[in-house]
């Protein structure tokens, strides 16, 4: 589980776009945070606290520790499905064009061939090739189509990427 302080804000003015399954999983980790997560440590920290001095009780202790970080995930989880705008990737107009929720695949300069998928930011798996459709690269690569070459600025300089394949998938 991750902390508000580890959740990157969305930048001013940016939409929270996202896809049907992302928010799905948001809305199940909250419902699985306040009905199942909480409870069980609210459950923990009752019978700590009944144990006596709290001041030395490392149940009670840890106990309140991780209610605070559930609260907190639950107060940033509600925001961002409040302000969620989901968008189905199948729905998209055109799918020989790159636009959120479609699955790129590119090579750079250096002959790398890369696979990624464009995603909100709740969604982002590097890992995986889920980058936010807010990052560098997914600007750089919105609106183009098979055959693009388009340029994206990176910290170490301009990067040139040739757009191999485009698809949609839910």
């Amino acid at each position: 589980m991750q902390d508000d302080d580890d959740d990157t804000p969305l930048p001013a003015g940016v939409r929270n776009l996202i896809t049907p399954a992302g928010l799905a999983r948001l809305q199940d980790e909250l419902r699985h945070l306040t009905r199942v997560e909480r409870p069980r440590v609210v459950e923990i920290v009752s019978w700590a606290a009944g144990n006596g001095d709290r001041s030395e009780n490392g149940d009670y202790l840890y106990g309140k520790k991780r209610l605070r970080e559930i609260d907190r995930r639950i107060r940033f989880l509600t925001k961002r499905i409040e302000i969620a705008e989901p968008v189905d990737p199948l729905a998209q107009r055109s799918g020989d064009r790159i636009y959120f929720g479609a699955t790129v695949g590119y090579v750079n300069e250096r002959g790398e061939e890369i696979t990624v998928t464009i995603v909100g930011a709740d969604e982002i798996d590097t890992e995986r090739g889920r980058i936010s459709w807010i990052s560098p690269v997914a600007r750089a690569l919105l609106k183009a189509q098979v055959g693009d070459c388009v340029t994206v600025r990176t910290p170490s300089g301009a990067d040139v990427l040739e757009v191999l394949t485009v698809s949609y998938s839910a």
